[in-house]
C-alpha cells in the first residue's frame, strides 16, 4: 500500500492503493507512519517526495473502513492514523514535497497541504469533501489551509466543498506551483532532487522556525532566529557554503 525507496538523498514514498483511489485503511496509515519515521532516522535521507501512482492521489479516508463497527471509531481513526502522520510530516526537520497528481480530497488534501512545499499536475484538483457527508475538515486542514489562502476563502471551500483546480490553487496560495501533465513528473522530481542536494540542516531549521511562527509573537520569534543562526552557523555545511563562495565553485553540501 506504500512504496518507499531511497534514490539519490530523496526518500520517495509513494501511495500505492489505486483501485481505491489510495484512500486510507488502517494497514496504510500505519505503514505511512512506519516509513516517515525510517526517513527521519536515516542519515541518507536528506528531502522526501509524497506521491501517488496512477492518476489519482488520495481521496482520503476508505469509508467503507470508517463505518465497519469491527474498525477504530472515528476519533481512534484520526488519533492513531491520521494526527501522527501530520505531526511527523511537520516535525521531520527535512524537506518533505507533496507531489499531487491527480484529485487529492478530504484528509488526501490535508496531508498534501501538511508538506512543506506542494506542487500538482495541471489536471489535478483540490476537495475538502468532509461537509458532504456531513463531517468536519480534520488532519490539519482547519489549521493549513486558513493560512495559505485567508479565513474567507478557507471557509467558502470547506463549507460547500467546492473543487479547486491546480492552476487555481497555485493563484491562491495553496500550493507552490503548477506543471503540466507530460512535465510533472520529472519537474518534481527536479525540484526535490535539488532540496536534497542543499544544506538540508539549514533547511530543516528553517522549517522549525516557520513551525514556530505560527504561535510565537515577533520578540519570541527573533530569539529562535538567533539561537537557530547559531546552530547553522556551527555546520559543516555552512563552512563548504563560505568556502566554495570564496572559491568561486559549486559548494558540496553533505546536509552535515
Amino acid at each position: 500500500m506504500i512504496q518507499f525507496e531511497i534514490i539519490d538523498g530523496v526518500g520517495k514514498i509513494t501511495l500505492n492503493r489505486a483501485e481505491k483511489y489510495h484512500s486510507f485503511v488502517r494497514e496504510m496509515a500505519l505503514q505511512m507512519q512506519d516509513v516517515l519515521d525510517e526517513c527521519k532516522q536515516k542519515k541518507e535521507v536528506r528531502a522526501m517526495l509524497i506521491t501517488a501512482s496512477g492518476k489519482a492521489f488520495c481521496a482520503g479516508q476508505d469509508l467503507a473502513e470508517a463505518i465497519d463497527p469491527s474498525i477504530p471509531s472515528i476519533s481512534k481513526i484520526i488519533q492513531e492514523h491520521y494526527n501522527p502522520i501530520i505531526r511527523k510530516i511537520r516535525t521531520i526537520e527535512k524537506p518533505v514535497v507533496a507531489a499531487v497528481n491527480g484529485v487529492a480530497a478530504g484528509a488526501g488534501a490535508s496531508v498534501a497541504l501538511a508538506c512543506d512545499i506542494v506542487v500538482a499536475t495541471e489536471s489535478a484538483s483540490f476537495i475538502q469533501a468532509f461537509s458532504k457527508i456531513g463531517l468536519i475538515p480534520d488532519s490539519g486542514a482547519t489549521f493549513f489551509l486558513p493560512r495559505y489562502v485567508g479565513m474567507q476563502k478557507a471557509t467558502a471551500l470547506m463549507m460547500t466543498a467546492e473543487p479547486v483546480s491546480a492552476k487555481d490553487a497555485e493563484k491562491m496560495g495553496m500550493i507552490y506551483k503548477v506543471f503540466s501533465d507530460e512535465a510533472f513528473e520529472t519537474e518534481s522530481w527536479k525540484l526535490v532532487s535539488k532540496l536534497a542536494q542543499m544544506p538540508t540542516k539549514g533547511l530543516g531549521l528553517t522549517k522549525r522556525l516557520l513551525n514556530a511562527s505560527n504561535t510565537n509573537n515577533l520578540e519570541e520569534q527573533l530569539n529562535m532566529e538567533d539561537k537557530c543562526q547559531v546552530i547553522a552557523a556551527n555546520t559543516a555545511d555552512f563552512k563548504e557554503g563560505v568556502q566554495a563562495f570564496l572559491d568561486k565553485r559549486k559548494a558540496n553540501f553533505k546536509g552535515e
